[in-house]
Formats: structure tokens, sequence, C-alpha cells
């Protein structure tokens, strides 16, 4: 696994602001986040043994993330420390789940994969997942380690890069991630560029595209109370299921994204493996 780790503020806001608007929250909760630290432990969390290369910084923020992932089972073997502030992010969630956020990098700028320590973590995995709240050179280069070492490579291709950066990726991805407003990057005349698409749609499930063939899967009903880091499961799971063959990945991930709405915050509400193969059995 390789990417960001953020300290994240999240406010509670009847509706999200207008530009311009000044709007009161009802509530502000801080947590651990960022997408790389999100799909670690959801992919722990899932079963599946996960080390992540990440960088934080050295504030005291960053003493309480990497507590964080060592609770949560994620390797610390490939964490390194730079100086200055972690990554932070700003969450604003209204009455209806929906969210905006503002990420403010910091150490996750410098992560590179430039230590034979962080090559070495991305060489061993066998799925090596990675997303773009990192520099995307980085995200690349650890792209091309893993499928050199014969790894399959799963890019959560968010946010969204330019098109020189998605033809780079798309050499080097067996999987891509994205969601429906993203998807048309990645989509041509012919299909897609790389051998696996994957389209999540939020409460209508994800779609799979391989071989100019789509497979729709469905996510179980449920009353949502925030979608943030909802995406981040989906990945995770993914990538922690993906071995086990593709639809049945899709089912784990749609499952355990629509369970991660039913708790506040991203950094601690992935599901536990007991609790997707449950709402698979009952869905």
């Amino acid at each position: 696994m390789v990417g960001s780790v953020n300290a994240d503020l999240t406010f509670t806001v009847a509706e999200l602001p207008r530009a311009g608007q000044t709007v009161l929250a009802s509530a502000l909760a801080t947590s651990p986040g960022g997408k790389g630290g999100n799909q670690a432990v959801a992919a722990a969390r899932a079963g599946a043994d996960v080390v992540l290369v990440a960088a934080l910084g050295d504030d005291p923020a960053a003493e309480r993330l990497r507590t964080h992932l060592d609770v949560n089972g994620v390797g610390p073997a490939g964490v390194v420390s730079v100086p200055g502030p972690s990554g932070s992010a700003a969450i604003i969630v209204d009455a209806e789940a929906e969210n905006c956020i503002v990420v403010a990098p910091g150490a996750n700028a410098h992560l590179s994969m430039n230590s034979a320590a962080t090559r070495s973590v991305v060489a061993d995995s066998d799925v090596m997942l990675v997303q773009l709240e990192i520099p995307v050179d980085t995200a690349t280069a650890a792209a091309r380690v893993a499928r050199a070492a014969g790894a399959v490579v799963i890019v959560n291709a968010s946010p969204t890069p330019d098109r020189e950066a998605i033809a780079s990726l798309a050499e080097v991805a067996d999987v891509v991630v994205v969601n429906e407003e993203e998807s048309g990057a990645w989509l041509t005349a012919d299909g897609s560029p790389v051998a696996h698409l994957v389209i999540t749609r939020g409460s209508r499930g994800a779609s799979h595209i391989v071989g100019g063939r789509r497979v729709d899967v469905t996510a179980p009903a449920v009353e949502a109370v925030d979608t943030t880091g909802a995406g981040d499961v989906f990945a995770g799971v993914l990538a922690a299921s993906w071995l086990r063959g593709a639809e049945d990945a899709l089912r784990r991930a749609c499952a355990a994204g629509a369970l991660a709405t039913l708790i506040h915050g991203a950094g601690d509400c992935a599901p536990y493996s007991e609790a997707i193969e449950d709402i698979l059995e009952a869905s």
C-alpha cells in the first residue's frame, strides 16, 4: 500500500456552504485519515497483511497517526518521517451525508520511492494499491516497482490526474478505481486503456469494465450518516480481496463501502471482515 496519511478535522453542518457563505457547524471531530491510511486500515480489517509506504511530519499529529496505523495492524516498515507538518484535511459533512474536502498535503508531498526500504516494501507485495494524494511521479514509480516484481497494481486514480499522468499510469496499472465523475478520463471509444476499470457509483454499487464487457455490482441498502471515507474503504477492501477473484472482490468492496457510511468520520469507518460477510449473507 502506498499513499497519504492525514489528520482530519470534520465539521458537521445542516447544508454545505455556498461560495462566500459562512455556516455554523453543529459538531467538530478530529480523526486519522488520508486516502492511503484509510485504505490500508480498511484492507487490514478485511483480513489482508498490510504494509504502508507513507510520509509523516515531525509534528504532534504524526505520533497519533502512527499509533492509529499500529493498532489497526498496518505494518510501519514503509512509513518515513520528514521535517514539517503531517498532512491534514478539513471535511464538511451535511445532513444528507454528503461532503466536501480540502486537503493540505504536508509531508505527503515529500513521499518518494528513492529509498531502498520503500522500494523493498513495494516489491515484496502481492497486490499494491496506490492513490494520488501523493505526487503522481511517486505513485507511478511505485507502480513500476510493483509491476517489475510481479505484483498486481491497483491505482485509485483520485484526485484525477492530467492526461500525461493518465497515460503513464495506464501503462503500469492492472486495475484503476475511479468514481463516476472521474471515469470519463479513463474511458475511450474502444473502452478503457487498462485491463480492469472499476467505477464506484455510491449507493448504487460499482461497475467493472473488462475486455469491453461491463458488469454491475449492487451495494447493500443502508441508511447512510456520513459518506466520508466510503470510497477509500471500497478501494482498500477491493485490494485486500482481489486475488479471490474480481467478482468476489467487488461484492466485498461494495458491502464494505456501504457499511462505512454508517460511521461518522473516515479513519475508523472501515468494517471488519466478519461484518462484511454478515451483510453479504443477509443481502
